[in-house]
């Protein structure tokens, strides 16, 4: 089962249902006065700096890491109505430097791009269409004069050098939020960086960013999830920008943006008390927050900025639209109910997780678990001003989408009549609950948490006690909201398929390619790369030390205590998978519809869902495991109970029948799913016809198959010579649990798995067409088998060549030559010592411009440019993450199970670290020339045929047009 998360606007656990969550201010030994939160189990401190800027601090001493995020209070809704998208413009343009960051001569590009700016008011008043192409291709001349003097990426290569990971940001409504993860050593020469990046604005570089920001607008066409959601929520918010304008913005401000326009959006939205500073990991509270003040503190205050506020007549009646594009029918429908800070958006979680908690809530149980569709489920989407209660449905075979939407409609109704167990609000409470104490444990969710908070406007208060309010509510509340709310007053996307004939194709303006002086380098650059910070040593697992093994009767145990909360998981590992048994994966998985002669199928999952215990499978080609987590007093419980499930399943014809409708059903979409189509490329691309993800029941044996047979399989499973592990905090009653309870077997030996070949690429052309606005193309060239010593040199070359914002392959084929929105090239180990490596590339852009890009592509793949300071900046970022990197908990486990595969018995990444140290420039030319250079590719494009330069495509080799049968063997 995959659990539903709901870290969107709900919260932190509270230790007690009558706890108190009273702020007391405190002043730490510097001064600063900083805010807590009674029975806060973070321990999060809130501080405001004079000039405004909010502090958000934790602590996370997992790793010497800290995740960082700045957020600023201001996304599309902001946007001028004449310059939609330009939140989002910003967003990209605030990694392109300042005067200091990102110019070796800022005296004399200063007046480039002044004249660019000037240039871009004229072609964005310009009416004549012929005129405005004149003037940019001033703008493209100056602005190629002018990145002369710019370093491109220099923010991500400061950044990197730090061995940060995980930079980026992203734009929303009300948001927009810069993120990267860092070691804790490195947190003040971060926030050198940032002060120094949020201080000014300067929009260097603009056209070629421009031109990525097209391709964004061109992907995001070709999402059938953006295609769907624009249409819900543009009907569900007629009158606001929730609705009226999206993100990326439209095709025509993308073409004539106003850079004047953007230069006032900075300085309105961008000051301290609009942003803040959320920093959660390995940290020291009152060291920190002095270092804040240092280097944000001096950030002047501001006008406060405008607010947006949407406001919206209430919705009456059905609204009803529909959307098409090939994928298979689907619909969403939508209530508007309030936003963030009211108690509609407490009341909204609880009656969506009533409806759909993937366990046990009325939509999983009476619409999944029966099957009567092929997929139902609920999100609450919670905004600043309002929520958008949303509802997906997918029919199955010849059903209607209205008759998908009247079971889920029907399900609603149950809420409004009461027709639902009551313990179920308590249930829901405490899975909430258990979600919220995995987020405190995880840096990264508890800052997520964080700039939600400051975005939503919410006390930290509000956010402790946020659970305690939830259990507050009674069924008669949730009743009456039900019945006020969710009325004949919703938005229906109807999602048909056909031929989407509202696409807008954003043409490519024609660019000169940019200087990106690699070896040039700003003073603020140098500097900065002469100071130093003392070195955080790495720690390397003792798999002897860090895993208790013995053996549980005649099964091997390993324990990984778990020192957090009381949240525990028990694994089943078999080292047989659908390689050994093709009916194995397909028995699993049904286990998910059936009962026993105890419990029915919906019962059971009520039995779990109560315990606050949850179930899961997994089948690879060669590992099955099955799983259950949950709390730790109620493990043994769950134990027996899980035990009883697989020990006790019972056959059922109806359930099965329909399983198989649902997954013929499946794959009958997937032919229809662009991404489901380029992963069935991929795998054709390097496997052929004799391939695992080909080699799959037909319809005809799934039809023949006894569903007794597959609950024979299901019993037998632990019969199979396995493993378990167990991560939690009570070792001796869980033994004792699973002595009781468990079916340790027979210790019957693996049989023999089928071997599935890696045929030699041999520069083929694969096409799979598709009516899409871009076209994705991706490279697989099969090297060597895996070999622990490429390891070290490879992960280099990723980092160096072909994967980040700083590497070449991003700044060739983005930043200069703006081809492509997505580029990546990288070197892919085996995950087995019997299997071989592969060169992976890939480039989406739009169509018209995969010729030029494919072919610098290939020409970085047949030569690579050498820059020794990038090189160093790569290696020393390697060795800052291996430093910083730091395996706990159940990935101790995981991560050991990994290196088996491989033949390794240690933490190899002590070798690793070890050989990077040594590594020059010209170990990685070695290896480029040894493992990249002149590999023979074969290609996966897929495309629209018809927008496809097809005499260029047939210049990339022999091409064979693939039928869908052939993609996916069925």
């Amino acid at each position: 089962m995959i659990k539903k998360l709901t870290l969107i606007g709900c919260f932190l656990l509270s230790l007690s249902s009558f706890a108190q969550f009273k702020t007391t201010t405190h002043t730490d030994k510097n001064g600063y006065s900083y805010e807590t939160v009674d029975n806060d189990p973070s321990k999060t401190r809130v501080y405001t700096l004079p000039n405004g800027l909010k502090i958000y601090l934790a602590q996370n001493k997992d790793e010497p890491r800290i995740q960082t995020y700045i957020p600023v209070r201001t996304g599309s809704n902001n946007d001028p109505a004449d310059n939609t998208g330009l939140a989002h413009y910003l967003e990209h343009m605030l990694f392109k430097g300042t005067s200091k960051i990102g110019s070796h001569n800022w005296e004399t590009e200063k007046v480039y791009l002044k004249q660019i700016s000037d240039l871009y008011e004229k072609h964005k008043a310009e009416p004549n269409a012929e005129k405005k192409k004149v003037l940019y291709k001033q703008i493209d001349s100056i602005s190629n004069i002018a990145s002369q003097y710019a370093v491109a990426n220099e923010y991500d290569k400061l950044i990197s050098s730090l061995g940060a990971t995980g930079t980026n940001a992203h734009t929303w409504f009300d948001e927009t939020v810069y993120k990267n993860n860092i070691p804790s050593n490195e947190l003040e020469k971060w926030m050198m960086i940032e002060s120094e990046r949020f201080s000014e604005l300067v929009l260097r570089l603009f056209h070629t960013e421009l031109e990525a920001v097209y391709e964004e607008f061109n992907r995001a066409q070709d999402n059938d999830f953006r295609l769907i959601h624009y249409a819900l929520m543009k009907n569900l918010f007629p009158e606001s920008n929730y609705g009226q304008q999206t993100t990326i913005g439209t095709s025509e401000h993308l073409k004539s943006p106003s850079l004047v326009a953007i230069e006032k959006y900075f300085h309105e939205y961008y000051i301290p008390s609009n942003m803040a500073v959320v920093l959660v990991g390995d940290l020291d509270f009152d060291a920190t927050i002095k270092m804040v003040d240092k280097y944000f503190g001096n950030y002047k205050k501001g006008t406060e900025s405008k607010k947006y506020t949407a406001k919206e007549m209430p919705l009456k009646g059905i609204k009803k639209i529909e959307v098409f594009s090939p994928s298979a029918e689907r619909l969403q429908f939508a209530y508007r109910v309030g936003g963030s800070k009211t108690k509609d958006a407490q009341l909204v979680r609880l009656m969506d997780m009533l409806l759909s908690n993937s366990t046990a809530g009325l939509i999983d149980l009476n619409i999944n678990q029966k099957q009567t569709v092929q997929y139902a489920g609920a999100n609450p989407q919670i905004m600043k001003d309002y929520t958008a209660h949303i509802f997906t449905g997918m029919p199955k075979e010849g059903q209607s989408l209205d008759q998908v939407k009247d079971l889920i409609i029907a399900q609603i109704d149950k809420i409004k009549k009461g027709e639902f167990d009551e313990w179920m609000i308590k249930a829901v409470i405490n899975d909430l609950k258990k979600q919220q104490e995995q987020v405190v444990e995880n840096a990264d969710a508890l800052a997520t948490m964080m700039y939600d908070s400051f975005i939503q406007e919410q006390n930290w208060s509000e956010i402790v006690a946020d659970l305690d309010e939830l259990s507050k509510y009674t069924k008669a509340d949730i009743v009456k909201f039900a019945n006020d709310n969710y009325k004949d007053n919703y938005v229906i996307v109807y999602k048909r398929q056909g031929e989407n004939k509202d696409l807008v194709r954003v043409e490519n303006p024609g660019i000169t390619p940019i200087n990106l002086n690699r070896e040039n380098e700003s003073k603020f650059y140098k500097d900065f790369q002469k100071l130093s910070v003392k070195d955080i040593q790495p720690e390397f697992v003792d798999f002897e030390k860090s895993i208790k093994r013995e053996t549980l009767k005649n099964a091997p145990l390993s324990f990984i205590e778990n020192k957090t909360n009381n949240l525990s998981q028990v694994y089943y590992i078999t080292e047989m998978g659908s390689d050994h048994n093709k009916k194995l994966s397909l028995a699993i998985n049904y286990l998910d519809y059936l009962g026993t002669s105890k419990y029915s199928a919906e019962d059971i999952k009520k039995e779990f869902y109560k315990l606050g215990i949850e179930y899961g499978v997994g089948t690879g080609g060669h590992r099955s495991y099955v799983y259950i987590n949950g709390l730790q007093e109620n493990l043994a419980k769950g134990i027996e109970l899980f035990e009883h499930l697989l020990a006790n399943a019972k056959a059922d014809k109806t359930a099965y029948d329909n399983y198989v409708e649902q997954i013929l059903k499946g794959r009958r979409d997937a032919k229809t799913n662009k991404n489901s189509i380029q992963n069935a490329l991929n795998q054709y691309v390097m496997y052929g016809k004799e391939s695992r993800f080909r080699d799959i029941l037909s319809e005809q044996e799934l039809r023949a198959i006894n569903p007794e047979e597959l609950v024979s399989i299901i019993k037998d499973f632990l019969n199979y010579k396995h493993q378990i592990f167990y991560y939690g905090n009570d070792l001796a009653g869980t033994k004792k649990a699973l002595t009781k309870s468990h079916n340790f077997g027979k210790n019957k030996a693996i049989p023999t798995k089928k071997e599935y070949p890696q045929p030699a690429t041999d520069g083929k052309v694969y096409f799979a067409p598709y009516d899409m606005v871009q076209a994705e193309i991706s490279l697989r060239s099969r090297e060597g088998k895996f070999d622990k010593n490429l390891l070290p040199s490879s992960g280099i070359f990723n980092e160096y060549f072909g994967s980040g914002l700083s590497s070449i392959v991003f700044q060739e084929i983005r930043e200069s030559k703006s081809l492509a929105y997505s580029a990546y090239c990288f070197y892919s180990n085996a995950s087995q010592t019997d299997k071989y490596n592969y060169v992976n590339a890939y480039i989406g852009t739009q169509a018209n411009k995969l010729p030029q890009a494919v072919n610098a592509m290939k020409e970085l793949m047949t030569n690579m440019p050498k820059a020794e300071n990038q090189f160093m900046n790569s290696r020393n970022a390697s060795l800052k993450q291996i430093a910083t990197q730091r395996y706990t908990k159940t990935n101790i486990f995981f991560y050991w199970l990994n290196l088996q595969d491989k033949g390794i018995d240690y933490d190899f990444n002590k070798d690793i670290y070890a050989q990077t140290q040594k590594m020059q420039m010209s170990d990685l030319e070695n290896f480029f020339t040894q493992h990249i250079k002149g590999k023979q590719s074969n290609v996966g494009l897929i495309g629209k045929k018809e927008n496809l330069d097809w005499e260029a495509v047939q210049k990339l080799g022999e091409v064979k047009e693939l039928t869908l049968e052939e993609l996916f063997g069925y």
